[in-house]
């Protein structure tokens, strides 16, 4: 009896613990999910080969959001390029590498809520609907070819990306260490954790890949412990229209966007469909 009582006080107090650890990962999942940074990470973004001019917009529900628009010096219409940056990235940089990046194109490149100069807090269902705001916003520029307009997301944000080129006649996309799903990536570091029953910011880009009929541009971090291989191979054999899947070598998931093999990479795929001169 004593023995009975014993077991049963163990799985009561397991099953206290469980619950409270789940209940810890749903209140936490802002912090788990999303790492805003505020500071900008270069104080004078400029870009070398674009007029660069810093810009506020408004959210459908009036959230300002802040990044920059560059633009190139020739005159348009230009191709153009929406980035939507990762877990814990404030966008500065693309302002100040845009020139090697995106040579000859219009690019804006804005912080989430939370993010940068940005007001509000991040959620999945924000970032995507402010993405579509962003994407229609740079189409309606005049001098921007709306029917020449990409968009690159880079791990966090190849979520986003996949989930405006599903809504939006998006001409090209560039996916940077992408995922299957924020949540088979939850499922796996919380392996004991009910995480499907609490996780509210899924971003699950598995299910939209297949809908995508841009042609996707992969590119793949040599050393990647955030972003297993094995989550990109499965959005991979999903995306309805895949151009190339590659390593960059050297490369890991923090340094990716910065070696000058990947922005070579990216500015040789966007301007090959946008029929721009290769840089």
């Amino acid at each position: 009896m004593n023995n009975s009582k014993k077991v049963a006080g163990v799985a009561g107090l397991a099953s206290v613990l469980w619950l409270g650890l789940a209940a810890a990962i749903a209140a936490s999942q802002r912090h788990l999910v999303f790492n805003p940074n505020v500071r900008r990470e270069v104080h004078r973004p400029r870009s070398s080969g674009h007029r660069t001019r810093p810009i506020v917009l408004r959210a459908k529900d009036g959230t300002k959001l802040s990044g920059w628009l560059m633009t190139p010096s020739v005159v348009g219409p230009h191709p153009g390029v929406v980035y939507f940056g990762g877990r814990s990235e404030e966008v500065s940089w693309v302002a100040r590498d845009a020139g090697k990046l995106f040579p000859g194109m219009a690019v804006l490149a804005v912080n989430y809520r939370g993010y940068g100069d940005s007001h509000g807090d991040p959620a999945e269902q924000h970032m995507v609907a402010d993405g579509r705001m962003l994407f229609d916003w740079l189409c309606e520029r005049g001098h921007v070819d709306p029917k020449r307009v990409a968009v690159v997301g880079r791990s966090l944000g190849s979520g986003v990306a996949v989930q405006v080129a599903m809504e939006r006649a998006v001409h090209s996309v560039v996916l940077i260490t992408p995922y299957d799903s924020i949540l088979a990536i939850a499922k796996r570091r919380f392996r004991t954790m009910p995480i499907q029953y609490v996780l509210q910011h899924r971003f699950e880009s598995v299910k939209y890949a297949p809908s995508l009929t841009a042609p996707t541009y992969v590119l793949r971090a040599a050393f990647d412990d955030i972003v297993p291989h094995s989550h990109t191979d499965l959005l991979v054999a999903k995306l309805g229209r895949l151009h190339a899947d590659e390593i960059v070598p050297e490369s890991d998931h923090l340094n990716i966007p910065y070696l000058a093999t990947t922005q070579a990479r990216i500015a040789e795929f966007l301007s090959a469909q946008f029929g721009l001169p290769q840089p």
